[in-house]
């Protein structure tokens, strides 16, 4: 089953979901990790640039019940949860610039993976910005808790966990969680020009901003 593809485009790394609604498990985490290991395994300046390739789903968050249908509730939380938050941790501290282009719902996990990301793009006209953790009895660990609190607004940071508010995009760039929203046939063009624009940065100094910015991070390595 493909989860994703990586491919290179001039100075741009491009990470493309295309497993349908994205959802997140063993084998899906398991394949980022991968393309992040290629992503950073390569030389030069560069920035990375996440979408996908349904014009209806970003990611649909965590696959509860494909990881149900074969473990208990306690694999979930013990194992599969830490899994999650190892990859969040990775993507919020990945020392390059990351653009993510939301052309379809983020929710959940999904949302949480915007979250990480120093620029965020978001279709205007379709899709919902969502954390659902406080409607599904789901806590946030302390870990993703932190990466909510990535997000440039706090105070809409704190309305989306505390409610479960589901943003479209005019919405989320009102209230300060994305930095553009535009019609759906132009996100991940906007988002490749705000990732090209990155690039030209040079990449340990911009890897060290970023990770000193989110230091307090570093308390969950």
């Amino acid at each position: 089953m493909s989860f994703l593809t990586l491919s290179r485009h001039g100075a741009i790394w491009q990470l493309l979901l295309t497993n349908n609604d994205n959802r997140l498990n063993d084998a899906s985490v398991q394949a980022w990790h991968e393309a992040l290991d290629q992503v950073e395994a390569s030389e030069g300046n560069t920035a990375l640039v996440i979408t996908a390739d349904s014009d209806k789903f970003f990611s649909n968050g965590i696959d509860l019940d494909g990881i149900l249908a074969q473990h208990d509730m306690q694999y979930l939380i013990h194992q599969f949860v830490p899994k999650l938050d190892a990859l969040l941790l990775r993507l919020a501290r990945l020392p390059l610039p990351v653009v993510v282009a939301m052309n379809g719902h983020a929710y959940g996990g999904g949302a949480l993976i915007a979250a990480t990301a120093d620029f965020r793009v978001m279709r205007a006209d379709r899709g919902r910005f969502c954390f659902p953790e406080v409607d599904v009895k789901l806590p946030f660990t302390p870990l993703m808790m932190s990466v909510v609190k990535l997000l440039p607004n706090a105070g809409s940071a704190w309305k989306m966990a505390l409610t479960g508010a589901a943003w479209g995009g005019e919405e989320a760039l009102k209230h300060g969680v994305i930095d553009v929203a535009v019609i759906g046939d132009q996100v991940l063009p906007v988002a490749m020009d705000m990732a090209n624009a990155l690039a030209t940065k040079d990449r340990k100094t911009y890897g060290k901003i970023k990770q000193d910015w989110r230091a307090q991070l570093d308390t969950f390595l």
